[in-house]
């Protein structure tokens, strides 16, 4: 399961739309692993000259790992992530998460980052088997 759902939320969710700040903080104390990072890279983006930050350590267990999976693999997720800190995720190799300004999206870093040339060349054999 992807998110631990408080009774109170989920009781929400079947009468109807829940808040993006709800969701949201139901992110954060589901999965506080890809929360740390992602919340690492989407603070540190703006101050960077290019509006990029990624993190490429790997997760320290394959729990971690599941987590930036379910994270980044989930539209409701991601776009809820992106929404509250106002910026594009990207994400190769199960667990090199980038962050992206609004204005670097049209920039030719991005494009390299999201293309599959950007994927291949983020390859190396100790993490093909993530």
């Amino acid at each position: 399961m992807s998110l631990d759902v408080p009774a109170d939320l989920l009781a929400r969710a079947e009468r109807g739309p829940v808040e993006d700040a709800d969701f949201v903080d139901c992110v954060r104390a589901s999965l506080p692993y890809a929360w740390e990072v992602v919340s690492r890279v989407a603070t540190a983006a703006p101050d960077r000259p290019d509006g990029f930050a990624d993190h490429e350590v790997p997760p320290p267990s394959e729990a971690e790992r599941g987590q930036l999976l379910r994270a980044l693999a989930s539209d409701a997720i991601r776009g809820g992530l992106e929404r509250h800190f106002g910026v594009k995720l990207a994400f190769q190799n199960c667990h090199r998460v980038a962050a992206f300004v609004p204005s670097a999206v049209d920039s030719d870093r991005y494009r390299a980052f999201i293309s599959p040339r950007g994927q291949l060349l983020n390859q190396s054999p100790e993490l093909r088997d993530c």
